[in-house]
């Protein structure tokens, strides 16, 4: 039988966001700063030859110069201010996140609540500077290799590398603040922007190639029923559940005894998201940025990075596809469903799984849960990642039909969803508190006096 919460959310009508004050003032203040970071994607960096930039990114476009278009909304095309991205702040969050897992001060730092987070946050602050400074530093040696300058220097370097670690200082930011006052999460949002944004481009760039007869018409009607298909792939696996059945005994609190229950807890097939497709990607991302701008001229290691990290090669698809499943496993054990904690909880509430003593044991099957739904779960990730990868390396697709921009835009429009109807159903509570307290001032009032006898 269906929960309380359960019927209002069934009933939930989006009628209601015309009431929802706070819920549509933080909508538009999402959609205002997304705007702010589209139009800092055609704001340049000084400096750069414009016309020498268009005829190489045409030329690398269907390279690892179209992965990087992709993750940074089309800012790379036009080397804008936020032509790195959020990419650095994504890496940094990898690396300290990792070493909080290794180093023991760091593990014991995290274990600190409010004040640990906040000190691991500034540490990923630092790392995303670092991070930020020496892409920077190496796009901008790279421009002036390629001839893309048109003043090369050390004034030019400094310049750029300014200008570029601004810009994801920046967008760090904007993505902090749409997490904690606007709709869903920052970071997730802005790379999503930015591939919606370039997806009318790439629509247009690959019926044009059907019409000119570079891809047929029986290509082109695969690849649409393949995206369709996939999206409907991902939208049934995000919202896969394993339900685990928790029981709480009859208990007394104070004068007062609750009467015990059954209850269960989900656990979701793909508990770490989309965010195991994003870290793989911005490692892959990181030693063939610097040899997208130079080309032939970096010299042998640069040709060699690019020969076997290329978009479709061997080498690319095996280490992507490790990426995805390391961290999958990961970052569900680490932050997504931290499964000591989760019994620790439960021990607290003195719930209990039938069959499992509370604690160590509960803890260990746990564990032994979430091992084999990650199985399932990294192997969907990887297998959505990779089968449109390798089709698009096979007839030419544009990147933005791949895998991962599909995962990426389904996910993060199912988690925005998710919370805007979460805001709803706060404001339908909300008001029903309300109307029960203007009912019950109305029969409030003064006690009739006793009757005489």
């Amino acid at each position: 039988m269906a929960s309380a919460a359960e019927q209002m959310a069934a009933n939930l009508s989006w009628g209601a966001l015309g009431k929802a004050t706070d819920l549509r003032a933080r909508i538009f203040f999402t959609i205002l700063l997304l705007m702010v970071y589209r139009l800092g994607t055609y704001i340049p960096v000084p400096g750069i030859d414009g016309l020498a930039l268009r005829e190489f990114m045409e030329s690398a476009g269907a390279g690892i110069g179209g992965i990087l278009n992709m993750f940074t909304g089309g800012a790379i095309s036009r080397m804008g201010i936020f032509a790195l991205g959020i990419m650095p702040y994504i890496s940094a969050s990898i690396i300290v996140q990792l070493l909080g897992s290794m180093v023991p001060a760091l593990e014991q730092l995290k274990k600190e609540g409010d004040a640990g987070r906040k000190k691991m946050n500034q540490y990923t602050r630092y790392g995303t500077v670092f991070l930020a400074v020496f892409q920077g530093w190496a796009i901008a040696a790279s421009l002036e290799a390629g001839g893309l300058a048109h003043d090369p220097g050390l004034f030019f370097k400094l310049a750029c590398v300014i200008t570029l670690v601004g810009g994801t200082m920046f967008l760090m930011w904007l993505g902090e603040q749409i997490t904690a006052r606007g709709i869903g999460n920052g970071i997730s949002l802005i790379i999503f922007v930015g591939i919606i944004a370039e997806i009318p481009a790439a629509l247009a760039q690959f019926f044009s190639q059907g019409r000119s007869g570079a891809i047929s018409t029986p290509v082109i009607l695969g690849v649409l029923v393949l995206v369709v298909a996939t999206i409907a792939f991902v939208v049934f696996m995000e919202r896969a559940l394993r339900k685990i059945n928790i029981q709480y005994p009859r208990r007394q609190v104070g004068m007062k005894v609750y009467d015990g229950g059954s209850s269960h807890l989900p656990i979701k097939v793909n508990p770490a998201g989309v965010i195991p497709a994003i870290f793989a990607s911005s490692l892959l991302l990181l030693p063939t940025s610097f040899a997208t701008f130079s080309g032939q001229s970096g010299g042998g290691i640069l040709s060699t990075i690019l020969a076997y990290f290329g978009p479709g090669q061997p080498l690319n698809l095996l280490f992507f596809t490790g990426m995805i499943v390391f961290f999958a496993y990961f970052y569900t054990y680490n932050v997504a469903f931290k499964v000591e904690e989760v019994a620790d909880n439960l021990k607290n509430q003195s719930g209990f799984i039938p069959g499992i003593r509370p604690g160590k044991k509960t803890e260990e099957y746990l564990e032994y849960v979430v091992n084999r739904i990650l199985v399932l779960g990294s192997a969907y990730l990887a297998a959505v990642c990779m089968l449109p990868e390798i089709l698009r390396s096979e007839f030419a697709v544009p990147f933005y039909f791949g895998g991962t921009s599909v995962l990426i835009v389904v996910s993060v429009t199912m988690d925005t969803i998710n919370q805007v109807q979460s805001h709803l159903l706060a404001h339908q509570y909300e008001g029903l508190i309300e109307k029960s307290q203007l009912r019950g001032k109305k029969r409030t009032g003064p006690k009739p006096p006793p009757a005489r006898r």
